[in-house]
């Protein structure tokens, strides 16, 4: 809520206007509209708001030139270095340099622009940019963006820098929750080896701990290939995640090796039979319904925050407005329009005919439509070794790799020289620079014995997220524009680049029907997630609606919400009703409304795949989509493959791979 009234607004506004153009005035009005909206007490009142307005209004055309060209140039200098330091601080707990200290880990939780935003509305940058550049709704920009010039949109990015002023308390609340939210998730632990079946036995292997939801989902996966156990130990997998969703878990069994638990009668005891020594707890159990607690926290946080947004008063605005620039209701459309394709029907028939039985809930996880490697992974293993036995040895070899993926010799060197190959302690990440002077970091795990495959593949994936940061930030025409629209560009760039791993190790590459298992298998997941994202999505709606909610309300509402979308998405087709399994990925509880970028990201990268995949000099298209910047989704979209953002292609696939795969 501002603090300069609209009395006051109008007398500002008839005191500064004298002099200037038609043009000028429409700009000088809207922006004291926008500074005044984020103005408040401590920087003064209307005598300091006008005089402010005065002193900084650029109404000529060139002294608005000259104060962009300040902005696109400072910015560059304070975020470039920032981001340097911030590798700097990280470096020893990303990159595999020996042991570490116990103040590794402080030294990268060290943000050096934890106080930005709040120190440019201190010293007024953020309201010169406020008061010289326009703001523009998600509806402005999907109805006229079109027609914007790339130097308009370079301004959008800029003042949308600014468009909220959260003050510290209202953020640091907001982070306390999202870490007490990570630290319950990080802590949903299972020890499989402690779970007995209805005859006391442990199918599960000794030392085996899975976290839910992802590595738990991972084994149900892994199980398929187990044609004795598989099926038997993907229903009790399942089990626990249904009892995680509904909160029937004891929470003592959650990361306990000293408790043995049946998740089908939900008894528990001490544990008989365990490997590790003096099992015990490795946390204190939460209280009841500690997830949705967890969540219920997370969403009053944001409600602290939405009162200083006055554009977009709450998350679901924030994600889909702001951070997707995707209407809500059209991505709605879009996972709609996959989960109520005839397709999916005709997935399942060929789905059924693979597993010869009837359907479980589980089987939305299915992965056998994933087309295999001819190779053992232990011979890829080998050969990747010996090729790269060091950071150094990948290094060497990027010009080769990039010519192979259809770079000129000159192009693939530079781009060669932008990037640094550096040996991760994790599996592995991309870190592009925001200095166009600074590399592109490229980390991936290398064991002592040299890159096994594992470690390959993820660098050729971060290869591809390289590729795009030196070009998306160092071959645009404005800084103000460098990068991709979201994630799920880039994520969409760099799975060009890991489709043809084997091809870059000169082995064969897939086949035409195992192009058509690829494009069922990502149909298949794309139904799955778009369900688990509608849900998400209903479950955010619902917490805006009923705000002085409990932690046991959302828990029947997230229980109700889960057995509505799998009625409407996979009932008929499954034959089993009121299924719970859409609610259990973890990122519900602490990614606040995360989960739709995972189904858009299918969607973009097989567009975007599919686009380079055809073209006749891939390299050169694939700098032609990097080089666009930062543009909105769809008219990025557009120019990148001539059609918006959307399942069509997909959808289209599919088809014709069932055609195919339904005849064999």
């Amino acid at each position: 809520m501002s603090c300069i009234t609209a009395d006051e607004l109008l007398r500002i506004e008839k005191a500064t206007v004298t002099g200037l153009d038609e043009v000028a005035r429409e700009g000088l009005r809207l922006g004291i509209v926008q500074v005044a909206e984020l103005w408040r007490p401590e920087d003064g009142d209307a005598a300091a708001l006008e005089n402010f307005v005065r002193l900084h209004f650029a109404s000529r055309p060139e002294d608005r030139e000259a104060l962009y060209g300040r902005f696109e140039e400072l910015l560059e200098e304070l975020e470039g270095h920032l981001n340097e330091v911030e590798v700097a601080f990280r470096r020893h707990s990303d990159l595999d340099t020996g042991p570490m200290l116990p103040s590794d880990g402080l030294f990268a939780a060290f943000d050096p622009g934890a106080h930005l935003a709040e120190d440019f509305f201190a010293s007024g940058l953020a309201f010169v940019a406020l008061l010289n550049f326009p703001l523009s709704s998600l509806e402005d920009r999907v109805r006229e963006g079109s027609g914007w010039s790339r130097r308009r949109w370079a301004e959008h990015r800029l003042v949308q820098r600014f468009s909220r002023r959260v003050p510290g308390e209202a953020m640091q609340r907001l982070a306390a929750a999202a870490a007490r939210a990570e630290a319950h998730v990080a802590g949903c632990n299972i020890h499989t080896h402690q779970l007995l079946d209805e005859d006391g036995r442990r199918p599960f292997p000794a030392g085996q701990r899975l976290l839910a939801h992802w590595n738990l989902r991972d084994e149900i996966r892994a199980r398929y290939a187990d044609a004795t156990d598989g099926l038997p130990t993907q229903r009790m997998i399942q089990r626990v995640m249904q009892r995680i969703v509904d909160q029937s878990i004891p929470p003592e069994v959650l990361d306990n090796p000293g408790l043995d638990w049946n998740p089908f009668s939900n008894e528990t005891r001490k544990a008989e039979v365990h490997d590790i020594p003096s099992a015990t707890a490795s946390r204190e159990p939460e209280e009841a319904n500690a997830r949705y607690a967890r969540l219920l926290d997370c969403f009053q946080a944001c409600r602290a925050v939405d009162a200083h947004c006055p554009r977009t008063p709450s998350l679901v605005a924030r994600r889909f407005e702001e951070d997707r620039e995707i209407p809500e209701t059209r991505i709605r459309s879009m996972l709609e329009q996959i989960l109520t394709s005839p397709l999916v029907g005709r997935a399942v028939t060929l789905l059924k005919r693979r597993l010869d039985r009837p359907l479980e809930p589980f089987d939305i996880w299915y992965d056998g439509f994933r087309p295999r490697p001819r190779i053992p992974e232990g011979e890829l293993d080998a050969l990747t070794a010996v090729r790269y036995p060091d950071a150094a040895a990948f290094q060497r070899d990027l010009p080769r790799i990039l010519g192979r993926l259809g770079f000129t010799p000159e192009k693939a060197g530079w781009l060669a020289q932008n990037i640094r190959v550096e040996a991760a302690r994790g599996s592995g990440h991309a870190w592009g620079p925001r200095l166009r002077s600074a590399p592109a970091r490229l980390r991936t795990r290398i064991g002592t014995a040299g890159m096994d495959y594992k470690g390959y593949n993820i660098a050729v994936h971060e290869l591809g997220h390289n590729v795009e940061q030196v070009l998306s930030l160092k071959a645009v025409d404005h800084y103000l524009l460098h990068g991709v629209p979201g994630n799920a560009f880039s994520e969409a760039l760099a799975f060009v680049f890991q489709a043809r791993d084997l091809e870059l190790l000169d082995l064969d590459q897939p086949g035409e029907k195992d192009r058509s298992l690829g494009v069922l298998d990502e149909f298949w997941v794309s139904c799955e997630i778009s369900a688990v994202s509608l849900t998400e999505m209903e479950i955010w709606n619902w917490l805006y609606e009923h705000p002085d909610t409990d932690a046991a309300g959302l828990r029947e509402a997230v229980i109700r919400i889960a057995r509505e979308v799998w009625n409407r998405s996979f009932a008929e087709h499954f034959e089993l009703r009121d299924q719970t399994l859409l609610a259990a990925y973890q990122h519900l509880v602490d990614c606040f409304l995360y989960l739709p970028d995972y189904a858009l990201g299918h969607l973009i990268a097989f567009q975007v795949g599919r686009q380079i995949g055809s073209a006749e000099r891939p390299g050169e298209e694939f700098e032609r989509l990097a080089r666009i910047g930062r543009l909105g989704p769809d008219l990025w979209m557009e120019t990148a493959t001539g059609s918006p953002v959307g399942p069509e292609m997909l959808l289209d696939a599919t088809e014709g791979a069932l055609d195919e795969l339904e005849t064999v």
